[in-house]
């Protein structure tokens, strides 16, 4: 049994220690909204926050997570989180989706991103191309998805 902090509740889960942080989310706790995309850390679709770091939930364990935070795409879209809630609004805006699958990995990785930088610094387009690059669309939205992060930041600015 595993207690972990999920969007600012705690969850206990029976699983093993070394059950990846996705499975106990998508299987354990029917938190569907981090997807499985490849199971190596390649793709970025399980995308997740630990203590505010985005990482890749289908590698990492639970036992990780021991005393730490993790947030998933239901806390960052559900508006509470400034941040989270300038980048979904700049991914609709942009039209970034296409297929979806990846884009609660997308939305996760740039919002860890976005809060990282210096408050109103503008990213460069070679600084997101650099912190999405870990997130693979198969669509090719990747235009879009600079253009969105470039948008969330002016608006945090």
């Amino acid at each position: 049994m595993s207690t972990l902090n999920i969007n600012g509740h705690d969850h206990t889960v029976d699983t093993a220690p070394e059950t990846p942080i996705l499975w106990a989310l998508r299987d354990t706790l029917g938190m569907t909204g981090t997807k499985f995309g490849c199971g190596a850390a390649l793709c970025g679709a399980c995308t997740v926050h630990l203590d505010g770091q985005a990482i890749r939930s289908c590698v990492t364990p639970i036992s990780v997570a021991k005393g730490k935070k993790i947030a998933t795409i239901e806390a960052i879209t559900d508006g509470s989180d400034r941040v989270g809630a300038a980048v979904h609004a700049a991914w609709i805006k942009h039209d970034v989706a296409q297929c979806g699958y990846c884009q609660s990995g997308q939305i996760m990785s740039a919002t860890a991103f976005l809060k990282a930088l210096p408050k109103g610094k503008q990213p460069t387009a070679a600084a997101i191309d650099s912190a999405m690059a870990g997130n693979i669309c198969r669509c090719g939205t990747y235009a879009r998805i600079r253009a969105a992060v470039a948008d969330a930041a002016q608006t945090l600015a």
